[in-house]
């Protein structure tokens, strides 16, 4: 389960976020592509979802993530 205590770098302000448990395998990006980024060593939410089909994206991506470390606080 993700800890919003230790998000990863460049997480947009707001209830998705990424946190250091990410092996940076980017399942993440290639579920969510407008809503996350792969960076040097791991991936942030670098938006956040604005509507329901991107939501939908970063539930995917949440549920498909092998570390666990995609959280949502909404």
């Amino acid at each position: 389960m993700a800890d919003k205590e230790n998000k990863t770098d460049g997480n947009a302000a707001g209830a998705w976020y990424v946190d250091t448990e990410c092996t940076a395998c980017g399942v993440c990006e290639d579920e969510a592509p407008e809503n996350f980024k792969m960076g040097d060593e791991a991936a942030c939410v670098y938006k956040q979802p604005e509507n329901d089909e991107e939501k939908e994206a970063c539930a995917e991506a949440k549920d498909a993530c092998p570390a666990d470390a995609i959280g949502d606080d909404g």
